[in-house]
């Protein structure tokens, strides 16, 4: 069984605090106005900070749950406020919504709709029924059903969540809502760990998308739907 120990955990930030400058915290001492908040899936071998190279703290708000799900899962009308508190408070606006390949909250959602099974705990299970209906939706309309059918749901999920946000009045009009899926499988291309642009903005088109990003980045503008 997988743990650590208090004096593990304490060895560990030891390591990080002798890492940082002096002036590490000055900028962001008494605010913070992070140009980005990532609504990442919560997983273990998915770091926030890492994927998009941040090592300055007050860059990147980083709010995540099983499943990338944007939506209150008490009221599916309500933007989830961990997400929606740096748009509403701090003025940021660019939210990018990240999934990532191997998913078991979009997995433990595909086990619900084909054989029925849910998650036996109240609190995960609360948290993968939101995703049941996406995975219908995206089986419905044509979704492979094959191998390679979780990272295609993963993806069709984000495309949800950012569609859901575009849509949201809670969200103000000059925000970019962008869709990611962190490859670590390579479902996508041969670079694990590479990020994939999978939507903005409501649009879903990779041709579309290859025109917003760098000639370098185009191989990272891809689509398994």
């Amino acid at each position: 069984m997988p743990s650590a120990t208090a004096a593990e955990l304490l060895a560990r930030n030891r390591d990080h605090v002798d890492q940082l400058p002096d002036d590490y915290f000055d900028d962001v001492l008494d605010a913070q106005t992070p140009p980005v908040v990532s609504l990442c899936c919560a997983d273990s071998r998915v770091s926030q900070e890492k994927m998009w190279s941040v090592d300055e703290p007050g860059w990147l708000f980083t709010p995540a749950n099983i499943g990338n799900v944007a939506w209150d899962v008490d009221d599916s009308s309500t933007v989830d406020g961990n997400l929606l508190y740096p748009v509403a408070n701090t003025d940021t606006r660019t939210v990018a919504v990240v999934g990532h390949t191997g998913c078991g909250a979009v997995t433990a959602a595909y086990e619900a709709v084909t054989d029925g099974s849910l998650p036996n705990e109240p609190g995960i299970r609360k948290r993968v029924e939101p995703l049941v209906p996406v995975v219908e939706d995206a089986l419905d309309g044509g979704v492979t059903d094959d191998e390679n059918v979780v990272d295609r749901l993963v993806e069709y999920n984000v495309r949800e969540q950012v569609a859901f946000l575009d849509g949201s009045d809670e969200v103000p009009d000059d925000t970019l809502v962008l869709g990611f899926v962190y490859d670590f499988h390579e479902s996508y291309g041969d670079t694990p760990g590479r990020t994939y642009l999978v939507a903005a903005d409501g649009e879903t088109d990779p041709a579309a998308l290859g025109e917003r990003v760098d000639g370098d980045d185009e191989i990272a503008v891809q689509s398994l739907l």
